[in-house]
C-alpha cells in the first residue's frame, strides 16, 4: 500500500484537549474592547464580569435557582473549592474512571483525610457500577472523563430525593453535553475547554441545596482564602455577581465573552452540542471501520463527544510516533494520549473544532499509523 502523504491538511490542526482550539475566525482584534489596565472592581470591570456570568447562565440553561460564580485556578480550583467547603458533613462516595477523578479521590483521602469514604473505581474505558452509589452520602464525580473519553450517559442514576450533595466536575462536558442541573448540586468547569477560552479561571454553579450546606456546615479544617464562599456563616453573594475572590485577567474575561457571544450566535447550547456531536461522529465512524484503531470507551452510550480517545494495534510506541509525525507535518497538534492513560491518541472534538478539519485529519491518521508501524 502506498504511504504517500495526504494532499490536504486540516485548516486548523489544533486538536488539543486543553487549552482547546479557539472559536472559528478568532483573532486578537476581537479583544480590543477588553478592560485591560482597569480594576476588576471598577464599574466597568464589574459590568464585564457580571455579563460573563449572565451569558454563562443563558447559554448553559442554568435554572434561576442556581448561582453562577467565577473562581480562581481553573476547574481544579473550582472542584477543590467545592470539596473543601462542602464535604465533611456526611460520608462521601467518590467515583473515578480516569486520572482527574482519581485525583479528587486522593485529595479527599490524603488532604481532607475523611474517614467515611466509599470508592467506586473503574479502569480506563469503563464506568463504575452506578447502581452501587450511596446517595445518603455526598457524591463526587466527573461527568466526562477527559483522559479516557468516557462520560456518564445521563443523570437518571441520580435520585431526586437524595440526602447528600452531588458535586460534578463537568469541565469537558459543559457547553457540549446535557447537564441535568436538577440532579447536580454543584457543577464546575473551566473556560479553556469547549469554548476555547484562555486558562486560569474556573466557574462554579451552586444549587439551593449546596448553598444551604455552605451556610449550615463549618469544615473541620482551616480554609484557604481562595476557597472561602461564606462570611459570618452567610454566603458571599458577591462572588456570584462578579466580585471575584482574587484578581481575574480582564483580557481572559473578554476572550470568554467573545466565545459566549459566538455560542449564542450559533444557537446556544443546542448549536454547541450539535457541532461536538458531528465532530465526534466522524472519529467514531472511522474507528468502527478501522483495522487498527479501537475506541477506548467500551460502550457507545458512554463515548464522549469532546475528548475522543482511542488505542492502536501494535507496539506501545506507535501512538507517540504518530503524534510526533503529525505535529511535524502540521496535520495535528497535541493529540498524544494522557500520560496515565493506556497508550493511544486523544482528539478534541469540542464545538470550536470544525467538522471539515476532523474529516481532513482521518487520512493523516491512516498515513501516520502506516509510517509509525513500519519504522
Amino acid at each position: 500500500m502506498s504511504n504517500s502523504k495526504p494532499a490536504v491538511r486540516p485548516l486548523n490542526p489544533q486538536f488539543s484537549s486543553g487549552p482547546c482550539a479557539k472559536i472559528p475566525g478568532w483573532n486578537s482584534e476581537l479583544l480590543k474592547t477588553a478592560s485591560v489596565g482597569r480594576s476588576h472592581r471598577s464599574s466597568e470591570g464589574k459590568v464585564r464580569l457580571k455579563e460573563a456570568i449572565t451569558l454563562t447562565r443563558e447559554i448553559l440553561e442554568v435554572p434561576q435557582g442556581h448561582l453562577v460564580g467565577i473562581v480562581p485556578a481553573s476547574d481544579t480550583g473550582a472542584v477543590e473549592m467545592a470539596m473543601w467547603s462542602l464535604l465533611g458533613a456526611r460520608g462521601v462516595d467518590m467515583l473515578a474512571w480516569e486520572s482527574f477523578g482519581e485525583g479528587w479521590v486522593s485529595d479527599v483521602l490524603k488532604q481532607l483525610k475523611l474517614a467515611n469514604v466509599n470508592k467506586h473505581l473503574a479502569p480506563y474505558g469503563e464506568l463504575p457500577d452506578l447502581t452501587k452509589v450511596n446517595f445518603d452520602n455526598d457524591v463526587v464525580f466527573t461527568w466526562n472523563g477527559t483522559t479516557s473519553g468516557v462520560r456518564v450517559p445521563d443523570a437518571d442514576w441520580i435520585p431526586a430525593d437524595r440526602k447528600g450533595l452531588t458535586i460534578c466536575d463537568a469541565t469537558s462536558a459543559a457547553f457540549a453535553q446535557a447537564l441535568d442541573f436538577a440532579k447536580l448540586d454543584v457543577v464546575t468547569f473551566s473556560w479553556q475547554k469547549v469554548l476555547g477560552g484562555e486558562a486560569a479561571h474556573g466557574v462554579i454553579v451552586l444549587g439551593p441545596r449546596a448553598v444551604q450546606r455552605l451556610e449550615s456546615h463549618v469544615p473541620a479544617w482551616p480554609m484557604p482564602k481562595i476557597f472561602r464562599m461564606t462570611s459570618g456563616g452567610k454566603l458571599n453573594a458577591g462572588i456570584f455577581e462578579g466580585e471575584t475572590i482574587n484578581t481575574p485577567s480582564m483580557l481572559c474575561v473578554e476572550d470568554y465573552l467573545v466565545a459566549l457571544k459566538w455560542a449564542k450566535s450559533i444557537g446556544g447550547l443546542k448549536g454547541l452540542r450539535a457541532r461536538a456531536d458531528a465532530n465526534a461522529a466522524v472519529l467514531h465512524d472511522w474507528m468502527a471501520a478501522s483495522s487498527f484503531a479501537r475506541n477506548l470507551a467500551a460502550k457507545s452510550a458512554t463515548r464522549s463527544n469532546t475528548s475522543v480517545c482511542f488505542t492502536l494495534k501494535g507496539d506501545e510506541s506507535i501512538p507517540k510516533k504518530m503524534a510526533k509525525l503529525l505535529e511535524t507535518e502540521k496535520a495535528a497538534f497535541d493529540i498524544a494520549g494522557y500520560r496515565d492513560a493506556p497508550p493511544g491518541l486523544r482528539v478534541w472534538c469540542g464545538a470550536t473544532v470544525e467538522t471539515s478539519d476532523v474529516k481532513a485529519l482521518l487520512p493523516w491518521l491512516d498515513w501516520a499509523y502506516r509510517k509509525a508501524s513500519s519504522e
